[in-house]
């Protein structure tokens, strides 16, 4: 079983690209983030007649998250977190594995730049809120499947140049901290569990020629259960779709399960 997530920023204006990336590497799961359209407007109809089925918590505009997936999901739910900006930033659903049930878990992280202001204090409420919930729902299913963009970079390592994001809400150390009181919750970061300092970008920025010269940061990530982390054979930072026309910012990751 192949597991994707992927800031695709913008659904409707990347469909191309994903038709071709869905169709190219056939992940059974996709969590989307950024996908940046009501519900009413989501392609249904495009990754049905690719077999996927979707939930969605869609926005206008902004934010969005949304699973497809070749196998049935259940129990999905959008109200893991309340919201106070009434954002669309996380939806979660069950899936079995192997005779588990397993609680997939996508988000899109609040950015919140620029620091010391109400959006930076929104993203660390966003985050504490999330803490909160993964204690609870740990305490009823200890395998859980958490990804999408967390707009954390947890280390040096994850940046190409960390002295330009010492002070980034996306670098700040409270930030860093909050993700890894999650880590300590019973998670690993799945990158790091297998590629101990080895650079793992996943978004590059459309300016200054980013893509071209490798200026990225690892942003987006996969944080699994320790119940289940030897399930996971392993995971790929898939570069390809970065690479193409009209692209996200952000690339796919993939974690494949045996």
């Amino acid at each position: 079983m192949i597991i994707s997530s992927w800031n695709v920023n913008s659904v409707r204006a990347r469909i191309e690209n994903i038709k071709s990336y869905l169709l190219k590497y056939k992940p059974d799961v996709l969590m989307m983030q950024e996908i940046k359209t009501e519900d009413i407007n989501f392609p249904y109809d495009d990754f049905a007649s690719m077999d996927y089925e979707s939930h969605v918590f869609g926005q206008k505009s902004y934010n969005g998250v949304a699973i497809i997936s070749k196998g049935k999901l259940n129990n999905v739910r959008t109200d893991l977190i309340k919201d106070k900006l009434k954002q669309s930033r996380i939806i979660s659903a069950e899936i079995e594995y192997k005779k588990k049930i397993i609680q997939l878990i996508n988000i899109y992280t609040p950015n919140g730049n620029p620091v010391d202001t109400e959006k930076y204090d929104y993203k660390k409420n966003w985050m504490d809120q999330l803490i909160k919930q993964l204690k609870s729902l740990s305490k009823k299913n200890s395998n859980i499947i958490l990804a999408g963009d967390f707009n954390v970079i947890p280390a040096a390592e994850d940046v190409y140049n960390v002295k330009s994001f010492e002070d980034d809400a996306l670098y700040r150390l409270e930030i860093r901290k909050k993700f890894r009181e999650m880590l300590n919750l019973g998670f690993s970061d799945v990158y790091r569990h297998f590629n101990e300092d080895k650079e793992g970008y996943t978004f590059w920025d459309y300016m200054r020629g980013a893509w071209q010269k490798n200026n990225g940061m690892r942003i987006d990530h996969f944080l699994v259960s320790n119940s289940i982390i030897d399930s996971v054979k392993n995971i790929n930072i898939n570069k390809d779709p970065r690479g193409r026309e009209k692209p996200s910012d952000h690339t796919p990751i993939e974690i494949k399960l045996a």
